[in-house]
């Protein structure tokens, strides 16, 4: 019962750099409660998760897949509903 191939993956390898961090947000931000995405990378993407911390806090779950050297993947899972639909923040 995998879906891994319905998980969304940005290369961000292919993305010119300007463009990678509102790309992934712009599909950050879509997920539905308990969807996921995959960002791949050429480096540790850890300032990218400080920043959705940030801009999101506990709203999303981090896990590396892959941890290089040459390639870095992570997958991004937005949080199960806490009840609170609104744009509160709650």
């Amino acid at each position: 019962m995998s879906n891994t191939a319905e998980i969304p993956l940005i290369d961000v390898r292919l993305i010119p750099p300007p463009e990678r961090h509102p790309r992934i947000f712009g599909l950050l931000t879509t997920l539905e409660p308990g969807a996921a995405m995959h960002v791949a990378s050429n480096h540790d993407p850890r300032p990218l998760h400080y920043q959705i911390e940030s801009r999101y806090p506990e709203q999303f779950d981090w896990n590396y897949l892959e941890q290089g050297p040459m390639t870095w993947r992570v997958e991004i899972t937005r949080a199960k509903s806490s009840g609170c639909d609104c744009c509160c923040g709650h």
